[in-house]
């Protein structure tokens, strides 16, 4: 063991960092980012905004981002559930406010449950606050694979009696969305959780898919948490927020660094928001590229799992491994989510989404599993 590892707390030794490969490659799908450039009309302003703080950056920012806060309470009650500036709360990414969270509500001799697969941020970021990670489990109680039932849920909630639960709708890696049912019979099975609902991907959800958003009256214990970096294109921006109720929201004030969002950061993200109609232009046709990948991937043997984000989990894949270095050599790069048979790839503009699905048209029969290949016969 090295002197800084032995220096490291106990509970991190031994640990891998995050990280998503970031490779020089024709078509990258592995990020679910917006494959879309910033609109030019967008980058002008941008470019503007900047400038107009440029000379006072010799001062603090507004360590309250009034003004953003109002932006984003703005675009939110735009779903028809109103969102109030007081309800609303930033950070550099939504893993910062994610943080923010597990520092005020979580911690040494507290506990968190997620029901697995979910965004792996979630554990990590948990364990570097102390909290300790509770892996519930999906797909049981009569769902699918990967369906997450409000009984299963609940059950689970209510035997860890965890400090935090995170929910996922749609959930990463799989693109499944929740019924409200589930937050509410978690919310009321554990009565001292906060209920946070990750809804990163919630702008390319399918028609009639519900916010959690309808949920926050009266219920102080629900969290809303949403990111500008899928949707809006602004993945560079690092720019993610929360809706909850307005004492919720001053508890994290506690944890926050002093003037954790720059002036530079609340411009853009503002100036982004002045021009939401053409930042979210780009949402449909990634839903129809989306659709297309799960329409077509049966054709070539394999099974994609419906979804409401801007990405596709699919499965019936020999060694998901391999078949990712496959792709990997035709210049695609998809994400390995670390499930066995499974692979993730984003939905990306019409000409990456051939170059992926012609990619997999070029992959020899090995790649399949061998009950795929049977039901292909």
């Amino acid at each position: 063991m090295s002197t800084i590892e032995n220096l490291l707390r106990e509970d991190l030794r031994g640990r891998t960092a995050y990280g998503a490969p970031q490779l020089d490659v024709p078509v990258a799908l592995n990020t679910n980012e917006n494959s879309y450039a910033v609109p030019q009309a967008v980058v002008d302003e941008i470019v503007a905004a900047v400038a107009a703080v440029a000379p006072g950056l010799n001062r603090y920012p507004d360590r309250e981002f009034t003004d953003l806060r109002g932006d984003l309470a703005a675009y939110l009650s735009r779903s028809g559930t109103r969102v109030s500036p007081e309800q609303i709360w930033a950070g550099n990414g939504s893993n910062e406010v994610l943080l923010h969270l597990l520092q005020a509500f979580g911690g040494p001799e507290r506990t968190a449950l997620g029901f697995t697969p979910a965004y792996s941020m979630h554990p990590i970021i948990s364990a570097t606050t102390g909290t300790a990670w509770v892996d519930g489990m999906r797909g049981v109680a009569g769902g699918g694979v990967f369906d997450l039932t409000a009984e299963s849920a609940a059950e689970q909630a209510a035997r860890h009696d965890p400090h935090l639960v995170f929910l996922c709708s749609p959930n990463n890696p799989t693109g499944t969305a929740l019924g409200l049912d589930v937050v509410e019979a978690v919310h009321d099975a554990a009565p001292r959780a906060v209920i946070v609902v990750d809804e990163a991907y919630e702008e390319f959800a399918r028609p009639g898919t519900p916010s959690a958003l309808t949920l926050l009256e009266g219920r102080p214990r629900v969290v809303v948490t949403r990111t500008m970096s899928k949707a809006f294109a602004f993945a560079g921006g690092r720019l993610g927020y929360l809706a909850a109720d307005p004492d919720l929201v001053d508890a994290l004030r506690l944890v926050r660094m002093p003037y954790h969002l720059s002036s530079p950061a609340q411009a853009i993200a503002r100036a982004a928001l002045r021009h939401t109609e053409t930042m979210l232009g780009t949402v449909d046709v990634i839903k129809e590229q989306r659709d297309r990948i799960v329409d077509t991937l049966p054709r070539f043997g394999l099974t994609p799992v419906p979804s409401d984000a801007n990405f596709v989990l699919f499965g019936g894949l020999r060694d998901s491994h391999a078949t990712w270095e496959a792709l990997l050599e035709q210049g695609v790069l998809v994400r390995d989510v670390g499930i066995a048979h499974y692979l993730r790839v984003t939905a990306g503009t019409p000409e990456e989404t051939s170059a992926f699905l012609d990619a997999i048209a070029e992959l020899p029969s090995e790649h399949l599993r061998d009950d795929h290949l049977e039901g292909q016969s």
